[in-house]
């Protein structure tokens, strides 16, 4: 339906090397207290110009669900579907680590089709790490996944996928009692062999505890300045997620209102026959275009 050119991810649009991205590197961040930065990606063109920005590692989330597919929450998105996006994203990073989230349902079962499903995001959709929340109750399948060489990211706090048995999006670890179960839970992913976690939806003085007692990079997101890296959900970052931010969420741009204002232009332009313009139209060669004409006379619109 077009015939428009796309580059491929092999012609980069800017001159700079980087190296790639491994979560070797990302630990030598945390050794040397370099901020990693992640963001979330659903498809090609989102990824690669995260990708090239030069964002260390790049989350296909099950947040997909809301920002893509229009869902109320994350909880119905398919490991088809995440498999879909990844396989997208995939194609476009050359640089950043492309970590996927395991959705809902396909880890709870039962831990073998928990490491089937992985193995899944792996072979067929190129991931390098999936992410599962959970702590203490995760720790069997983060040794089997970490046995079976797919590397796993935590997710403590506000887990959005216990959101029914939360009772709502609610920052997590208020309580002493709380505050010490995440940090059990962190130090148990830890010893099982997680590569990173990330922290969502806690106290800060949580998650600065929990960041200097564990020897793996902690992400945050709504858990203060004081973990190893920050991640954003891309559209929260542009503002197309079409609700009110969180308290944690900057905008950095407002493609919503970049967009409104494209689309209001060409329709304008389409409804008064503005567009396409005479340059912006392909002609037959001329000795064609007399034939044409001489058979059949052109009646142009006024």
């Amino acid at each position: 339906m077009s015939v428009t050119n796309f580059c491929s991810a092999d012609a980069p649009t800017t001159s700079a090397v980087r190296a790639k991205v491994t979560f070797q590197t990302l630990q030598e961040k945390k050794q040397s207290s370099r901020p990693i930065t992640a963001l979330t990606a659903y498809d090609y063109a989102t990824a690669r110009l995260v990708d090239e920005a030069g964002i260390d590692l790049i989350l296909v989330g099950d947040s997909l669900a809301q920002v893509v597919l229009g869902y109320d929450t994350t909880l119905p998105v398919t490991v088809d579907e995440m498999l879909h996006h990844t396989r997208a994203v995939r194609r476009a990073v050359k640089h950043a680590i492309v970590a996927a989230d395991m959705p809902y349902g396909s880890y709870h079962v039962n831990v073998e089709v928990g490491v089937a499903n992985a193995a899944r995001f792996m072979k067929e959709a190129g991931a390098e790490a999936v992410k599962i929340e959970g702590g203490l109750n995760r720790v069997e399948l983060v040794e089997r996944l970490t046995d079976a060489e797919i590397p796993v990211i935590g997710h403590l706090g506000l887990t959005p996928q216990s959101v029914h048995r939360m009772g709502g999006y609610k920052v997590q670890g208020k309580s002493t009692a709380a505050a010490d179960a995440l940090l059990r839970d962190a130090l148990a992913l830890e010893e099982t062999g997680a590569v990173a976690i990330v922290l969502e939806g806690m106290p800060r003085e949580v998650a600065e505890n929990i960041t200097h007692r564990l020897n793996i990079p902690t992400i945050g997101i709504g858990a203060g300045p004081d973990c190893d890296g920050q991640i954003l959900v891309f559209h929260d970052l542009v503002n197309l997620s079409f609700s009110k931010p969180a308290k944690f969420v900057r905008q950095y741009g407002d493609a919503a209102s970049l967009f409104r204002s494209a689309i209001d232009g060409y329709l304008h332009d389409v409804e008064r026959r503005e567009f396409p313009s005479e340059s912006e139209s392909y002609h037959l060669p001329k000795e064609s275009r007399g034939t044409l004409e001489a058979a059949a006379p052109i009646r142009r619109k006024a």
